[in-house]
């Protein structure tokens, strides 16, 4: 699927849809992570972290909505649960000119449960459908939705079958499923990123259930292989937490999801776009380690890779630490 957005630019940019997109990271998937990430994937969708309502809201808006143009097309998830309250943050998202807004109803840590939003929104398929129909009413840009297959004992197919169709009903046709259940007692989030079973079949079952609705993958997903895999089944794959730790398996995704025939840029080309970026930024940031963080597993695998994260681990934090940090380390890779 082919859709083509504006940015806050005014540019008229083509959007190559979900067929690949990297997830959503609490306190990972900033702007600096998508800069970063964008210097080696021109096609693949990103995503921002999590932001709730209240802090667009009541928070410094501009402080979580602004990025570069660089990295589109960026998503944006939102946190929430008042049909009202993201509505008005969906306009604000739209505004700012990204490719489209997400409502997170998958995450299952006890703050957002708290706060009524995440993952224990699936057990009131009404509330999420009414917050998709506020949202939709007032943006142009796709409202999508990012859930499990399921809660606690509200784990059923049929269960999920209800969830979807309610809330495709209300006008949302992309559903980005981590095909895991979420336990939202008894589990930390992360013991809920890996002792719940992954079952793709569940994901592939949905999509055969509903063939016009867009469907997405996500969870364990740790190689290209397998993204290729989900592919004959689903429309998309969304990968997390490898595509962070091993950020260059990105460079081939352009060639092998969505068919590129430029080639990759390699991994020193990438440090090289970086810098400008990296001296920018120290104009406004005092510390390096704002975007260092991101870039530690460049090298993941390659010859050098443990000099290059040490180096840069132990001198981000001197004074005056700028690129040339960046730059030192490089000698470790060759």
């Amino acid at each position: 699927m082919q859709l083509l957005f504006i940015n806050k630019h005014m540019e008229l940019l083509d959007f190559p849809g979900h067929r690949f997109s990297v997830a959503p990271m609490l306190d990972w998937t900033n702007r600096h992570c998508r800069y970063f990430h964008r210097l080696i994937t021109k096609q693949a969708l990103l995503y921002t972290e999590m932001v709730t309502t209240g802090a667009l809201i009541h928070g410094d808006s501009h402080r979580f909505l602004h990025y570069s143009p660089i990295e589109n097309p960026v998503a944006f998830q939102l946190g929430g649960s008042n049909p009202k309250d993201l509505a008005l943050c969906a306009k604000m998202v739209e505004d700012y000119g990204y490719a489209e807004v997400n409502l997170n109803v998958g995450c299952p840590s006890d703050r957002v449960q708290n706060g009524r939003f995440g993952a224990c929104l699936m057990a009131d398929p009404q509330l999420v459908a009414d917050c998709v129909a506020a949202m939709s009413e007032v943006v142009s840009i796709p409202v999508t939705v990012k859930s499990r297959i399921g809660i606690d004992e509200q784990d059923s197919y049929p269960e999920l079958v209800h969830f979807v169709s309610t809330i495709s009903d209300a006008g949302c046709s992309t559903f980005i499923v981590h095909a895991r259940k979420a336990w939202l007692s008894g589990l930390s989030p992360k013991q809920n990123r890996d002792i719940p079973p992954l079952r793709y079949d569940v994901v592939y079952q949905l999509k055969k259930d509903f063939p016009d609705l867009t469907i997405i993958i996500n969870g364990g997903i740790t190689s290209l292989e397998q993204a290729e895999h989900h592919l004959t089944q689903v429309d998309g794959v969304m990968m997390g937490r490898e595509a962070y730790h091993n950020p260059y398996i990105l460079a081939e995704v352009d060639q092998r999801i969505f068919g590129a025939t430029n080639e990759a840029l390699s991994r020193s080309a990438v440090i090289e776009q970086l810098i400008p970026y990296i001296q920018e930024q120290l104009k406004t940031e005092a510390r390096l380690n704002s975007v260092s963080r991101h870039i530690l597993g460049l090298y993941h695998g390659e010859p050098g890779a443990r000099g290059w994260r040490r180096y840069i681990s132990e001198n981000v934090s001197r004074l005056g630490a700028d690129e040339q940090v960046i730059l030192e380390a490089l000698a470790f890779t060759r």
